[in-house]
């Protein structure tokens, strides 16, 4: 990668027009470049800012290992995702707060950012599958990946509009080259430069400088690099088909699973995997309050796609796709009139580059490939397809002339399923695919199963999931029950003796509440319940966990809370309960509480003694009458 000018970026930057992040995300990356950074200090500035909080702990649960446990606080929030993910993490949802519009008209500033987001999101899921990266930190390379054309709309707004209509009249996609023509430099380049400026590991800086010509990377197919190279390109043909019109999106199907092949992923996996994308890029939309035009599923657009594809003859049951590679054009047109005359669907390549480039793009049932074939020769072709998903599944016929024995077990070695001798006889060539119609036919048969069984691992995978968030929420109020209350206890105790910080709780407990039951039913009892612990949730800190315990009684965790601030997070509860009045049935209710509050000291054994304290708060306060806060320890 040749490296931007940096006496011309220092340039740009000094003249104060590049985008770069202001206010709590600048105070961020600041804080995080310090080497004696603290999770408290940085937790602090985050606080300051209730919009990022909710960003941030959305991201987190988004990577958490243990969906039973959702993230629910700043603290748990930066555990999960470490500095680097929350300091790049502020960084792109600052630029897309402050530059959703511009003065470049020809720039199209909501679709650049609701593409940039599903492009963090499916890289996101990508990594979190192939592991060549943190998917914490995926999310941001994704968002920012193209961060050089907006900067470039927001240094040179007219010029740039010129540009893109260039571009857009004459369909060059060679956008960098136009970019270059006019500015001395390209997206490409001063998105790295960017990205480098900010702090983003040089690996990222590569792969973003490289995505864009994925076809032609230099890093070796078992690199990290290279995984990450075809991951951010997939990713951004993933965002292009969520923001495309119908015919857009159909013609960029086909190119999806070329490069999901290169990561060996099957296409079913792969179309799952993009409808999750599209869910999580909807929920994130609403969030950051950019556009998600709706679309149909990936598994609809790969059926609407296969049958824009099928020719009209493919309806006879024999209809198979035929590669046929050799040098010879003579070989290839005898191979066509034989194969057609029968039904099959045929595609022609002169070489060993061009044959691997059309059985990933075409995806060819059988593949008749030249022993001879030059660059590469058709036993490096079939080593290279054996070594994909996508390839093992090809049955492939080796056309050779007078080969030793030794050269024809080389050939089964590397994956060869049958040879036909030179020159062609057509009913010979006829009769061995009539052969491997019954062994394609069975891997038809197999992957239709394993789809089969791919569906019902992912429906008991929803279906578990739903019955673990079952079993830990209430049924009634929809917060965290007990059995949720106590594992999260034990966790945030267990941080809090490791990081010697402050743990408290609260237990309320509703005054009076027996006698609404009693006087009304349990009917109006439950919706009391459900409208009072829905005032106790909203009357919470964003840090803070409540939980139903039991009939009327509630805990709430407060992670690095000393006992004077979680008093006064009680008496702000209290103060909301008795100020919302109930009304169910037609009728008004007063409803009250009352709270103890107790902070972990180091004489506390355990969970189960901090609780106790608290409940001793609870006893307190209903003896001074009621409707108050109490604690043994204030």
């Amino acid at each position: 990668m040749i490296p931007m000018d940096l006496s011309k970026f220092e340039k740009l930057k000094a003249s104060g027009n590049l985008p770069s992040p202001k206010g709590v995300a600048l105070a961020i990356m600041r804080l995080t470049q310090k080497e004696d950074a603290s999770m408290a200090e940085l937790a602090r500035i985050i606080k300051s800012d209730p919009a990022f909080v909710g960003r941030l702990i959305k991201a987190a649960n988004s990577v958490n290992a243990n969906p039973g446990r959702p993230v629910v606080s700043v603290q748990e929030a930066l555990v999960v995702l470490g500095m680097p993910a929350v300091r790049n993490l502020a960084l792109g949802f600052s630029l897309l707060s402050q530059y959703k519009d511009g003065a470049c008209k020809g720039f199209d500033y909501p679709h650049f950012w609701t593409a940039s987001l599903a492009c963090g999101i499916a890289l996101q899921e990508l990594t979190l599958r192939t592991r060549a990266a943190q998917a914490e930190e995926a999310f941001s390379v994704g968002l920012l990946a193209r961060v050089g054309e907006l900067a470039l709309a927001t240094l040179y707004p007219e010029d740039y509009s010129a540009v893109l209509r260039v571009a857009s009249k004459t369909r060059q996609t060679d956008l960098a080259g136009l970019e270059a023509e006019r500015f001395a430099m390209n997206h490409r380049d001063l998105t790295v430069a960017m990205l480098s400026d900010w702090g983003l590991p040089k690996i990222f800086c590569d792969v973003v400088h490289a995505h864009e010509q994925c076809d032609e990377t230099v890093f070796s197919r078992s690199s990290r690099e290279y995984a990450l190279v075809q991951s951010l390109a997939l990713s951004r043909l993933i965002a292009d088909i969520c923001i495309a019109d119908e015919a857009g999106r159909t013609a960029a199907m086909p190119r999806l699973f070329v490069l999901g092949a290169r990561l060996s992923i099957e296409n079913g996996d792969l179309i799952q995997l993009c409808d999750g994308v599209v869910a999580e890029w909807r929920e994130w939309a609403t969030i950051l309050n950019v556009a998600a035009s709706p679309l149909p599923s990936f598994d609809q657009l790969a059926s609407s796609t296969a049958k824009e594809e099928a020719p009209a003859k493919a309806s006879g049951p024999s209809c198979l796709r035929v590669l046929v590679a050799d040098a010879e054009q003579a070989v290839r047109a005898l191979a066509r009139a034989t194969l057609e005359q029968d039904g099959y669907e045929v595609v022609e390549a002169a070489d060993g580059q061009e044959a691997l480039r059309l059985a990933l793009e075409v995806q060819p049932h059988v593949l008749i490939a030249a022993r001879s074939l030059p660059q590469p020769d058709g036993l490096e072709v079939t080593r290279a397809l054996r070594e994909t998903r996508l390839g093992r599944g090809i049955y492939i016929l080796m056309l050779t002339a007078h080969e030793s024995g030794e050269t024809l077990a080389r050939g089964f070695e590397v994956g060869v399923d049958d040879y036909l001798a030179k020159p062609v006889e057509p009913r010979l060539l006829a009769a061995r695919l009539r052969a491997s119609r019954r062994i394609v036919h069975l891997h038809r048969e197999i992957e239709h199963d394993r789809e089969e069984l791919r569906r019902f691992a992912a429906e008991l995978s929803i279906s578990n999931r739903r019955l673990q968030e079952a079993a830990l929420t209430d049924d009634l109020t929809g917060l965290p029950n007990r059995r949720h209350a106590m594992a999260h206890m034990e966790q945030e105790w267990a941080a809090s003796v490791r990081n010697k910080r402050p743990l408290a709780c609260m237990v309320i407990d509703l005054d009076q509440f027996k006698q609404v039951n009693d006087a009304n039913g349990h009917d109006i009892g439950d919706a009391y319940l459900k409208q009072v612990a829905s005032t106790i949730r909203s009357a919470v800190r964003s840090q803070d966990v409540v939980c139903r315990t039991g009939g009327d009684e509630f805990l709430v965790i407060c992670p690095d809370t000393p006992l004077q601030a979680a008093l006064a997070c009680a008496e702000r509860i209290r103060r909301a309960v008795e100020q919302a009045p109930v009304e169910v049935g037609g009728q008004r209710l007063k409803a009250g509480m009352s709270a103890g509050v107790a902070m972990r000291e180091a004489s506390m054994a355990n969970v189960d003694a901090l609780i106790k304290r608290a409940d001793e708060g609870v006893y307190l306060a209903k003896q001074q009458g009621g409707n108050r806060i109490a604690s043994p320890q204030s």
